[in-house]
């Protein structure tokens, strides 16, 4: 392993080092640098995390990464991948039963329903240094990366606003410039495969070309009845990427980035646990399941969500001299989806003879996003710094349809299809639209000081950010009716951070963190008015120690308090007894609410081969009551959403070299308490443990240069079932439901590299 000095300590001789210039930008891969120290110990991690390029461990925040062998070994192919709980602190989960766009949460900050385009999530997701505006299409299959960083906490100074819970970072490969060719083709239950494709091709002139293609299909866990119609759960994705460096040879080099996706889903399947004996009558063919349902009760028409985005990024870099870069990353970004939810079925009507039934969810949404952001990164004496300034532009609008699909016999046994659906023929089309433009321009810098007492050991970083952003929108039709309801939000906000660290020795690190981030206020276009709500705004405190010894044991902790202010809820006046339309009402709660945690990652590696992890997050949330805008401004108590009091994440992973081939296994379980899926109710879902494992065998040399590998895998390997999703009356007052996580899926994958 390499020696781990203080990296505030040697920036100025890692930036004329020849091996790693220019270090800010272009540093040598993460594999490189382990590869030249101990193989036998734990390799070093390389982060972002502070917009050049450092060491984890002497990195003085608290931070998660997901290597692109740890991605692999856990079958990561989309974000969605991510939600069983691999990061403890960072709570991924699809919307309400929607696949289609995924709620990200860390450290107890959640997003609440970001789908719509006055609406802004509370962590950040970025790829290659690209901030991604909206929760549709991160759910699309992920390409060649070579890490994810989850940045846990406020990222308010260097990531600016809507980072309030954190940041989640996906870096890809960049070319080569030599050839190499790793083709992946794999089969599994449900119908699954997947094919992945990753082409480094020879430089020619100063240009190396790469080349990503992946195509990842899997029939639905739970069969849909109904002929012709697609099953529940089930998802089609496929995707090319390239990428094209030109590099000078010297000072200069330009990075292209160009994506096309497809991801199809279906929703997941909402079923009825228990009945309420109080209730209007559901109709007899309506099934009470109390455990995970294989087949849905009633047969629905139902079809593929489908989301497709475009994008396209160019990175340059510039090393102006030894002690100075300069970077720039220009990018846009195209998103078109649909969300086509059947999923609570016949759940969610009472029985009326010959009545209509099964709400369909037909709704879409297209956006366009143009950012650029420019940084100088240097060092002067004793001080290394990075400013720059982000500008990010972002136009959207939506739409959405609730008809109903079926009609009941007079008996309630025996269920028929509708004609086909008809433009305002049951309701009018579209039932709401609107739309919506965000503007944001940022300046921001951030500076560390490393004095020449006390041995270089203490470092002292200051950040500023400041951040103007205009929104407004127009909602355009409530229940089928034009209008012209506008909002307007305009702010100029400041937000600080410090962070006071100090070495220890060469291998054991404290820090201490404050710093503030933002939400920007908007609208909901759900509402019956577009009322706008204002933005919301943390401050926290961390303290930190990170520690190695004997290149073998690497034990990072935080714990950290989180004052959570004007905080945005969502109440839910759906009610679908009386209307297939859903209406929601953002407001900003009174009062400061408290996010208080503990966070632990610990790797050994017992004996060469043999690497053990654990990873832990306790988190408290308390919140305040919010004014109930449905019910005369009473004060209600809400909860925070998706977060587990304890979660905890394990694995074992081994490597067993043989003459002629490598046995690598993988093993990982991931546990944690129940949480509460909607913000009014206090309701818990069950405890989750999950099994998860991946055996192969590797490095099979079949000459020519090339190598083969062959794997089987299992996730939920136990068949473990939980709720993720319960609520008894967020919709209606039939009884309790919930939406189950994933039956066992296993499968076999085979591997060639050139």
């Amino acid at each position: 392993m390499l020696p781990t000095v203080s990296l505030r300590r040697t920036l100025a001789a890692v930036l004329t080092a020849t091996a790693l210039s220019p270090a800010f930008v272009l540093a040598a891969e993460p594999a490189q640098l382990a590869a030249a120290g101990d193989e036998s110990g734990l390799a070093e991690i390389v982060v972002t995390a502070q917009k050049f390029e450092s060491n984890l461990q002497q990195t003085p925040i608290s931070i998660s990464v997901l290597g692109s062998d740890a991605l692999r070994s856990r079958g990561v192919n989309s974000l969605a991948d991510l939600a069983n709980g691999s990061v403890p602190s960072l709570r991924i989960a699809p919307f309400a039963t929607r696949s289609s766009a995924l709620t990200v949460g860390i450290r107890g900050i959640v997003g609440g329903d970001a789908n719509q385009p006055a609406r802004d999530a509370g962590v950040g997701v970025y790829i290659d240094g690209v901030y991604l505006g909206r929760p549709q299409g991160l759910g699309a299959g992920l390409y060649d990366v070579e890490r994810i960083e989850v940045l846990k906490g406020p990222q308010g100074t260097l990531f600016g606003r809507n980072s309030t819970g954190g940041a989640v970072s996906i870096i890809t490969r960049k070319p080569t410039g030599e050839f190499g060719l790793t083709q992946q083709l794999g089969m599994g239950n449900f119908g699954s495969y997947i094919a992945k494709t990753n082409l480094d091709l020879p430089a020619f002139g100063n240009i190396a070309i790469k080349i990503d293609a992946m195509l990842s299909k899997r029939e639905g866990t739970v069969e849909n009845p109904m002929a012709e119609a697609t099953d529940f759960n089930s998802y089609d994705r496929r995707g090319i990427h390239g990428a094209a460096l030109w590099d000078n040879g010297g000072s200069f080099t330009a990075l292209l980035h160009i994506d096309s996706s497809y991801d199809g889903t279906t929703p997941y399947y909402i079923q009825l646990i228990e009945k309420n004996p109080a209730s209007a009558p559901l109709a007899p063919a309506v099934l009470v399941q109390k455990d995970r349902a294989r087949t849905a009760d009633i047969g629905l028409p139902q079809q593929l969500s489908v989301g497709q985005t475009h994008g396209s990024s160019l990175d340059l870099n510039w090393q102006a001299s030894d002690t100075m870069a300069l970077r720039s990353i220009s990018s846009f970004r195209k998103l078109s989806q649909t969300q086509f939810d059947n999923g609570f079925g016949a759940h969610s009507s009472p029985f009326v003879p010959n009545g209509r039934f099964a709400r369909y969810s037909l709704a879409s949404l297209r956006q366009k996003q143009y950012s650029q952001e420019v940084q100088v990164l240097g060092t002067l004496p004793q001080v290394s710094f990075v400013a720059g300034v982000h500008y990010f532009h972002e136009k959207a609008d939506d739409d959405a349809w609730t008809p109903n699909t079926m009609q009941w016999d007079a008996a309630g046994v025996a269920p028929t299809r509708l004609p086909n659906l008809q433009a305002g023929a049951q309701v009018p089309f579209p039932d709401r639209g609107d739309n919506a433009m965000a503007e944001s321009i940022a300046g921001f810098g951030q500076a560390t000081y490393t004095p020449a007492f006390l041995n270089d050991a203490f470092h002292l970083t200051v950040g500023l950010r400041g951040t103007h952003d205009n929104k407004n929108g127009t909602l355009y039709k409530v229940n089928g009716a034009t209008t012209n309801f506008t909002f307007e939000f305009k702010d100029t906000r400041v937000d600080p951070a410090v962070i006071l660290a100090y070495d220890l020795t060469d291998d054991i690190n404290v820090y201490g963190k404050w710093g503030t981030a933002y939400r920007a206020g908007g609208a909901n276009s759900r509402s019956v008015s577009y009322r706008s709500f204002g933005p919301e705004t943390v401050s926290a405190f961390e303290l930190g120690l990170k520690s190695e010894f004997f290149d073998r044991v690497r034990a990072n902790f935080a714990a950290y308090t989180t004052a959570y202010k004007n905080i945005q809820i969502d109440f839910n006046a759906v009610n679908l007894l009386s209307s297939n339309r859903g209406t929601l009402e953002t407001v900003n709660a009174q009062g400061t609410g408290r996010l208080k945690g503990i966070e632990a990652d610990v790797s050994v590696v017992v004996v060469d081969g043999l690497t053990l992890s654990a990873s832990y997050a306790y988190t408290s949330t308390h919140v305040p009551q919010a004014a109930n805008p449905f019910n005369n401004g009473a004060l209600q108590n809400v909860f925070v959403t998706y977060t587990p009091k304890n979660a905890f994440s394990g694995s074992a992973d081994y490597d067993l070299p043989f003459d002629s081939f490598s046995l690598r296994s993988h093993l990982d379980f991931n546990a944690a308490d129940g949480h509460r899926s909607n913000v009014g109710e206090a309701t818990l879902t069950e405890s989750s443990f999950l099994v998860n494992g991946r055996i192969a065998a590797a490095d099979i040399d079949i000459g020519h240069g090339a190598a083969f590998e062959v794997g089987i895998w299992s996730h939920n390997l136990l068949n473990e079932q939980h709720t993720f999703y319960y609520s008894r009356g967020a919709f209606t007052a039939f009884g309790a439901y919930g939406i189950y996580n994933e039956p066992r899926t296993f499968g076999i994958d085979a591997t060639l590299r050139f």
